[in-house]
């Protein structure tokens, strides 16, 4: 079904599906976009899954949807809702497979004209030493009861190990650590899985990236941003142990979904209560996921460091080596939100949707009160990636919450077909962007072309007060599983 006659302009940026459009809906959609990108979104079916979003028990205010937009696993990605801590549901499709993907920053004190003679050299060393692709193994070597606390305690287990620096936890969510994190909640089967691969890229759209910051707006000197700079962007999530974790509740909510006598537009959007058995026990083997995705970062950022200390002949410190900020796009979180003129204690599904709130909450912190916290935006390997901060208004419209990425405009079977992995290897060395890849094949399904102007996305969610541009970079080097 087409949303496309029925849908309402609120504004420029602001698009509305009442109500009346579906039966079982109980709130609004909201759809942050242009006329374009709705058309999109139309035609891949993610809008139905808004719609679908609307009619989840206890959910509130509107199923909201950001400019990066697509058709995911139940939820679209992109897609943001909110239900009621007591009688609301938490929803895995609403988190996703690859629980707590996220993005870091990595500041240098290079900038790009010292440090581009050597930035070949970095970026083979890295490639070398960083582990990338489909199922490959880590440089680390954890036992269970290792593992355990690692998902229990977050990085903070591997800082005491020497891996990281005590700073760095300040620059991530939640302080590196997600509360209530229970490792017997999570099967021997997403142990398994996940035994390996901490400090690990993955594969997919998961990559590591040195580039430059080309425009730096008023705040980016209070985040230690400047044109010219060269930083590090690492993109990567929980691996397997986050998707088995997924997995698993699906089974175990599709059991006790009838009992509920919860009636659903889509299966995919299975669910329980948040104070039930079954929710409680996602949210505890969900939040070890997120702390072993940050984990899986912490190493990685740990082995850049490396890399760049042996290529320029200085220790990390002294190369400003700082995490400027490490943020989820794939969590389930208790917040608490203004609904109906009264606060309220929310479960906010963020899938593919970052985290965008002001200096005023207490959860950014001291470091960010004066700028907001930041926002951590790739694009596509072609073109650029943002630092944005995020801003009061986002509150109020999106239970803080703005886009994670470009989002894909192509699907990565559509991509391969379209794009040969050595010829775009070869198009973008010619602009100057160096490419290492574990596969060309799946380079191709990660070509710009398979995704939406990340420009235009970002442009979308200033517009509607969702986040302000800080700093805008552009790859030198790309590194893909």
């Amino acid at each position: 079904m087409s949303f496309l006659n029925i849908i309402n302009r609120v504004n420029d940026f602001t698009w509305e599906i009442p109500t009346g459009a579906q039966e079982g809906m109980l709130v609004p959609g909201v759809v942050f976009g242009d006329r374009e990108l709705l058309e999109k979104a139309d035609r891949d079916n993610a809008l139905q899954q808004v719609v679908n979003v609307a009619c989840l028990p206890g959910i509130v205010k509107a199923s909201l949807a950001m400019p990066d937009i697509h058709w995911g696993y139940g939820f679209p990605i992109g897609g943001v809702a909110a239900t009621g801590a007591e009688e609301g549901v938490v929803s895995p499709g609403g988190v996703g497979y690859d629980i707590s993907c996220g993005v870091r920053l990595i500041k240098t004190s290079l900038s790009h004209e010292e440090a581009k003679g050597r930035l070949r050299e970095a970026l083979d060393l890295l490639n070398a030493r960083v582990p990338k692709g489909l199922g490959t193994k880590g440089r680390l070597r954890l036992e269970r009861k290792e593992m355990a606390r690692m998902m229990a305690g977050g990085a903070k287990e591997l800082v005491a190990r020497g891996i990281g620096w005590d700073e760095d936890l300040e620059t991530m969510e939640e302080g590196g650590c997600y509360a209530g994190a229970d490792p017997g909640k999570v099967s021997d089967k997403a142990f398994a899985r996940g035994r390996e691969q901490v400090g690990t890229l993955g594969s997919g759209n998961h990559f590591l990236e040195i580039q430059v910051v080309d425009e730096a707006g008023p705040l980016a000197g209070k985040l230690g941003l400047f044109e010219g700079q060269v930083v590090v962007m690492v993109h990567s999530g929980s691996r397997g142990l986050g998707h088995q974790v997924c997995t698993d509740y699906i089974e175990v909510m599709g059991r006790s979904l009838q009992g509920y006598g919860y009636r659903l537009p889509d299966r995919q959007l299975v669910c329980a209560p948040v104070q039930s058995r079954e929710g409680r026990d996602y949210l505890a083997a969900m939040a070890c996921a997120a702390n072993y995705a940050m984990c899986n970062r912490e190493a990685i950022t740990h082995w850049i460091r490396e890399c760049f200390e042996k290529v320029f002949k200085s220790g990390a410190r002294k190369l400003g080596m700082e995490v400027l900020y490490d943020v989820s796009h794939n969590l389930a979180k208790l917040e608490e939100h203004g609904v109906e003129g009264r606060s309220a204690t929310l479960m906010v599904h963020r899938k593919g949707a970052t985290r965008s709130f002001p200096g005023s909450r207490p959860e950014v912190g001291r470091r960010f009160a004066e700028t907001g916290q930041p926002v951590i935006i790739p694009g596509d390997m072609g073109s650029f990636s943002y630092v944005l901060v995020g801003t009061e208004e986002a509150l109020r419209l999106s239970f803080g919450s703005t886009c994670h990425g470009a989002g894909r405009a192509m699907s990565r079977k559509a991509a391969k077909k379209k794009v040969r992995g050595e010829e775009l290897k070869e198009r973008l060395e010619s602009r100057g962007i160096m490419v290492r890849a574990a596969h060309l094949a799946g380079l191709a399904e990660e070509a710009p072309e398979a995704y939406k102007d990340v420009r235009e996305v970002v442009e979308i969610c200033e517009g509607a007060g969702l986040s302000r541009k800080v700093a805008r970079m552009r790859p030198v080097g790309v590194m893909k599983g």
